[in-house]
């Protein structure tokens, strides 16, 4: 009786690429949410978490982009702690800032969407300046749009428009610097690789 050693591949190399991929991403927006402090003209505090949002849709496109920052949740809600301040679990998922943490999955969607215009990676050095701004400036807005929302509805104290200017318009410089670190971020990689 001959006994068939053949391997089977159960999952493809670029799916595996892929998903060890987004886990690097997901732990980079986890590392992230550790720089972070408090902001006394709003709950919720300034993290670098977002410039990860940017890169994830940046350097991994939409679906592995999005995919990412599920996978940063899902690990969050588990207990791992990857949320602001080292964080974790449930709770904070429902919290004052669920609604920024929330939008993140599809704020790094349409970055990659932008960037890449459509599902397939492109290669970023062709991407100019504009649209890498532009997408990313397309990303603060689902951000600010859902972490408002979220605020509003946690903290029903606030109107809708102090939500916004405590949750969204004290932010804006830090998110510029957050556009410009990411636009460096790629156009400096493109020149080490030329």
């Amino acid at each position: 009786m001959a006994t068939n050693t053949e391997s089977v591949e159960l999952v493809g190399d670029e799916a595996a690429t892929n998903l060890a991929r987004a886990a690097l991403f997901a732990a980079l927006v986890g590392a992230f949410a550790y720089v972070s402090f408090p902001f006394p003209l709003s709950p919720a505090p300034v993290t670098l978490q977002v410039l990860g949002v940017f890169l994830a849709g940046i350097y991994l496109g939409p679906v592995w982009g999005g995919a990412a920052l599920a996978f940063y949740l899902l690990a969050g809600a588990l207990g791992a702690p990857v949320f602001a301040n080292g964080s974790a679990g449930v709770g904070v998922l429902v919290g004052s800032t669920a609604g920024y943490l929330w939008s993140y999955p599809i704020a790094a969607a349409l970055v990659g969407a932008v960037v890449h215009r459509g599902t397939d990676l492109r290669d970023l050095d062709a991407v100019g300046v504009g649209t890498l701004v532009g997408a990313t400036a397309a990303g603060v807005v689902v951000i600010y749009a859902f972490g408002v929302v979220g605020l509003a509805v946690v903290l029903p104290e606030l109107t809708l428009a102090e939500a916004f200017v405590t949750g969204a318009a004290v932010f804006l410089p830090a998110e510029a610097a957050k556009v410009a670190a990411a636009v460096g971020v790629v156009r400096s990689d493109a020149i080490a690789a030329a």
